[in-house]
């Protein structure tokens, strides 16, 4: 039987090599949350962040050690409104991408 990528893996692959995915990926978390699915805007930004800056990093840039970003992201995770802007706007000045709530 051959053996395949897992979801997150092949999601990560595609972020790396398709900046206007990674984009549509950032936003589409992003919705999620606003739409009232946190935990599927969770996910999917903790598999952006992976595969774009990696939490080491982002840890250093917004001042949150790596390991709460971590758990932050993680399926019990609850993150504060104020740690979760934090992340989310640095992303998108990282990313070169500014959204809007309209």
């Amino acid at each position: 039987m051959t053996r395949t990528k897992n979801f997150s893996g092949l999601v990560q692959e595609h972020v790396r090599s398709d900046p206007k995915f990674a984009e549509a990926l950032l936003r589409e978390a992003i919705n999620a949350m606003l739409s009232g699915d946190v935990d599927a805007g969770k996910t999917i930004l903790r598999d952006y962040i992976k595969a774009t800056i990696g939490f080491e990093e982002l840890g250093e840039a917004t001042g949150a050690p790596p390991k709460s970003l971590i758990r932050m992201f993680g399926p019990r995770g609850n993150p504060q409104a104020k740690n979760l802007f934090n992340v989310i706007g640095y992303l998108q000045r990282r990313a070169g991408v500014e959204l809007h709530v309209a």
